[in-house]
């Protein structure tokens, strides 16, 4: 099986912050993680992450200025859907969306050298990334252990030097950690794509050459077809709704908020359309404009 180049898979947009050196951010995960493959892609190799167990501290280390220059967080996944909680988080944060990475979900099977095929009795990974490749683990009668993180398994077997064990991980966490991909892109849907969203302190925020989307966040009155008036609005305005998920209102009884992309040609056309959606929705944030990065 020939193993593709992960690098002409993942897109992003050109980064006003790439290239510049000493750039921190906050991850979920461990180090050979996807989120830090978002990271390099976005600001490079050299970008240095800070890894956090859980999305809430990530929010909280990219919050603190001591701390980092910002965060990567996955959004949204194009099989499993939306990660609502951290549309919560971004709501509640001083952050401020500064661009996107799409990134293509890849699961290798990683071996210490020398390990052969015959050799493996068990595979270490996260639940979620054995479930993603039961079409290829179903061949083999092999032990399945899950652990907390995919990267965090492939150091695991590194550090212990194991002769029997895989883990199931990044192309990444293999070059970090000094492993062979005995069995590349073993995920069993080949089109698995996670949506990381660049987050920055709302404070450092710079208008950013060439945006074309936005994330916005409203609610109506509720009145009889008062959300057909905002999406006639934007539509009329001749911008693309390429998202649009809703959230109830804490402590109230069944009423929404909405989060929005919008797919825009010109600051100007989408000046002119945030500017109606205030006079016709209760509340309009914005989290963020910046470039598309499919």
């Amino acid at each position: 099986m020939k193993q593709q180049d992960d690098n002409k898979k993942i897109t992003s947009q050109s980064s006003p912050f790439r290239g510049t050196g000493g750039t921190k951010v906050s991850i979920q995960g461990f180090e050979g993680s996807f989120h830090q493959m978002a990271a390099r892609h976005f600001y490079g190799k050299k970008v240095e992450v800070v890894c956090c167990s859980t999305f809430k501290e990530l929010i909280d280390v990219a919050e603190n200025k001591n701390e980092s220059d910002g965060g990567i967080m996955a959004i949204e996944n194009s099989i499993a859907g939306s990660i609502l909680p951290n549309y919560n988080l971004l709501q509640k944060s001083n952050l401020k969306i500064v661009g996107e990475v799409y990134l293509q979900i890849r699961q290798n099977l990683l071996v210490n050298k020398g390990v052969k095929l015959e050799d493996i009795r068990e595979v270490h990974s996260h639940t979620m990334a054995l479930q993603q490749c039961y079409g290829f683990l179903d061949k083999y009668k092999w032990k399945l252990i899950e652990t907390e993180d995919t990267a965090l398994s492939a150091k695991h077997i590194h550090q212990h030097h194991s002769k029997h064990i895989a883990a199931i991980a990044s192309k990444l966490a293999a070059e970090l950690f000094d492993l062979d991909i005995i069995a590349p892109n073993i995920q069993t849907l080949k089109n698995n794509y996670t949506r990381f969203l660049v987050l920055q302190r709302e404070s450092e925020v710079q208008d950013i050459e060439g945006a074309n989307k936005a994330s916005i966040n409203f609610h109506t009155d509720h009145s009889k077809g008062s959300l057909a008036k905002v999406l006639m609005v934007i539509a009329n305005a001749g911008i693309n709704l390429s998202k649009l998920q809703s959230f109830p209102i804490p402590g109230s009884n069944f009423k929404y908020s909405f989060h929005a992309d919008l797919e825009f040609t010109s600051k100007s056309q989408l000046d002119k359309v945030l500017g109606s959606l205030k006079k016709i929705t209760e509340s309009l944030k914005v989290y963020g404009v910046y470039k598309n990065g499919k």
